[in-house]
């Protein structure tokens, strides 16, 4: 009997020009993630030394991936909803020294200089001389109290970037190898994030450039050069505080009068992709004294440091001073941007936007009902609105939002790079914003929306292609936070440099909430407040969920340079003081602290430049 002959047919798979399943064919970003670039631990001197002794950067990574953990003040903290990114910027000034004299660190004790400084503190906590400012000045002083050893600058470092990697975990939470670099000088602050693409392996190469190393950002912009070389990994800074610059952030001169040239200019242009335009310490958007015709300048507005004695800090309110802020606010500082496009041939300030907390608590939580202040001595109390020290002054601000293909730190550090990023106050609603020439008023209630806005242009940080004379479209949509306030309206704002050399800004709004209309003079009627500041509360029974639209621009002049960028508001809410007075059953605070806020978003611009 012969044997059964079997007969193997192999069938090649059907090959196509595209996938069946569509979001197999998306080629764009299509996560929002949310994150914050800017947080101290008991690691940073300044932290420390106000009160933050424990919060370590494995508590904040905890906190931030959506754990518990207990503030200084004896309370639990949870945040509503997890981070999906962190970047931890303790000062690389004394790295670590302060935690390490207080707990009498082995790896500073077998420094001669360590050893030094822990036997003088030592001494002063004897004698009883020890205030919340004497670690502070003891450490960041000059000479032998300031702690230079290789060695334990190594350890801090390495520390660092063990735990980052530890707590980082692609397509969960990404946690970024990152620190400050914090100059002061001129009566003024000149601060910067530095966040690395890249692991321990990379990063601890070197050690981090600090302002002792030198106070000129241009020299920790070489040195990022430096590092990629070595390395072959990437890095960026992001500027944080323009609006305690002491106008230095966007001056076009250095201190002593010269221009700064186009190598200079260049240079920031590539280490410095974003702008920290929100935070704690106040809003950097935009003044009333340089943007008069903006109903909503003049947020969380920071007044400087007066509130703290002998700090040293300008005492000039900043609507007296309309010459230096002009250098010191985002929305001028992209209108000189244009200015130095025009004049050198590149825009140093072609910034996209984000927004941090600058944190010192180690607590990433900035929403206004789960408000947990700038240091340790600010955490919910019932004395903290009059706090001698920062009182309600401080905002509940904010969070970065990047738009990204997934959760990683490639994935999400590219996004920063292209500038697809926008800032907020807190809120977590989500904004789209597209520019290019082809959009129709139909494509803003499209379902594939997003897909048209990257198909025919160009998204929040993008660049605009030359045209003839059409003007420009925009195509908008903003959804408001799914555990937070319907929004009021969504506005555009555009600069732009004419043809005799004059800037300019205009606000449009163009989506309003409740079927509201602007007049003939582009005004509105405000939106209802339902705030109840007695108990803490409003309603979304004004206002919409979701405002999305097509603009063009009325005003376009195809020869100018031009910028622009979406802002959303929310309806108000209470800030929070209101939701400390009924927490703590506060009475009779003082006159003029705000206790409604409206919560806003800004996006990064969209850049627009002739042909030649």
């Amino acid at each position: 009997m012969k044997p059964a002959l079997l007969i193997c047919t192999i069938f090649a798979l059907p090959t196509f020009a595209d996938e069946y399943s569509p979001p197999a064919r998306d080629a764009y970003p299509d996560r929002v993630l949310w994150g914050d670039t800017h947080l101290h631990t008991h690691l940073s001197t300044d932290a420390n030394a106000q009160g933050n002794k424990n919060m370590s950067p494995a508590d904040t990574y905890t906190l931030a991936r959506g754990g518990s953990v207990m503030a200084h003040n004896g309370m639990m903290v949870k945040l509503q909803r997890p981070l999906d990114f962190m970047v931890i910027a303790d000062h690389a000034e004394n790295l670590g020294v302060a935690n390490a004299v207080q707990k009498r660190d082995p790896v500073l004790l077998e420094s001669e200089v360590g050893s030094r400084l822990i036997e003088a503190f030592d001494a002063l906590v004897a004698n009883g001389a020890v205030d919340p400012g004497t670690l502070r000045d003891f450490v960041y002083g000059t000479g032998q109290t300031a702690v230079d050893d290789h060695g334990v600058r190594t350890t801090m470092w390495h520390r660092v970037t063990r735990t980052a990697d530890q707590y980082n975990e692609p397509g969960k939470f990404t946690a970024f190898i990152g620190y400050e670099w914090t100059a002061r000088f001129e009566n003024g602050t000149r601060h910067r994030n530095v966040i690395f693409k890249d692991g321990a392996d990379k990063t601890n190469q070197i050690l981090p450039f600090s302002a002792r190393d030198s106070a000129n950002p241009a020299d920790l912009w070489r040195f990022l050069n430096q590092y990629e070389h070595l390395t072959g990994g990437e890095a960026i800074s992001i500027a944080h505080n323009p609006n305690l610059s002491n106008g230095r952030e966007f001056a076009v001169e250095d201190i002593n009068g010269k221009p700064f040239d186009l190598a200079h200019q260049t240079l920031r242009a590539r280490w410095e992709p974003l702008l920290e335009v929100t935070q704690i310490k106040g809003d950097s958007e935009t003044l009333g004294v340089l943007s008069p015709n903006d109903e909503f300048a003049d947020y969380e507005t920071w007044e400087g440091w007066t509130v703290i004695s002998g700090q040293g800090f300008p005492d000039t309110p900043p609507d007296a001073a309309p010459d230096r802020t002009r250098y010191e606010y985002a929305r001028s500082g992209l209108k000189i941007g244009l200015e130095q496009q025009a004049t050198l041939g590149v825009n140093p300030f072609k910034f996209g936007l984000i927004g941090s907390t600058d944190a010192h608590t180690g607590l990433p939580a900035v929403r206004e009902d789960n408000f947990w202040g700038k240091h340790a001595i600010v955490e919910p109390s019932a004395e903290r609105v009059t706090h001698p020290r920062y009182r309600w002054r401080l905002a509940a601000s904010g969070y970065a939002a990047v738009w990204a293909h997934e959760n990683t730190r490639d994935s999400i550090f590219a996004a920063m790079q292209r500038r697809e990023t926008y800032a907020t106050t807190g809120s977590r609603m989500v904004v789209r914003f597209f520019g290019g020439w082809d959009y129709q008023d139909e494509d803003a209630h499209r379902p594939d929306l997003t897909a048209i806005g990257y198909a025919k242009g160009v998204p929040m940080g993008g660049d605009l292609q030359p045209a003839a004379t059409r003007s420009p479209s925009f195509l908008i949509h903003a959804a408001r936070d799914p555990h937070g306030a319907n929004l009021d309206r969504v506005q555009v704002i555009k600069g732009w440099r004419d043809r005799r050399g004059k800037l300019h800004e205009n606000v449009y709004d163009v989506a309003l909430s409740d079927g509201r209309k602007t007049d003939r003079q582009g005004r509105t009627t405000p939106v209802e407040s339902t705030v109840d500041i007695k108990s803490a509360s409003y309603t979304n029974t004004v206002g919409d969920a979701e405002l999305t639209t097509v603009w063009r621009d009325p005003d376009f002049d195809p020869e100018a340079l031009a910028f622009y960028y979406v802002r959303v508001l929310e309806i108000p809410t209470p800030r929070w003081p209101a939701y400390d007075a009924k927490f703590f059953e506060l009475k009779n605070l003082p006159q003029g602290v705000p206790m409604v806020t409206q919560e806003r978003a800004y996006t990064s611009p969209i850049w627009y430049t002739p042909s030649l």
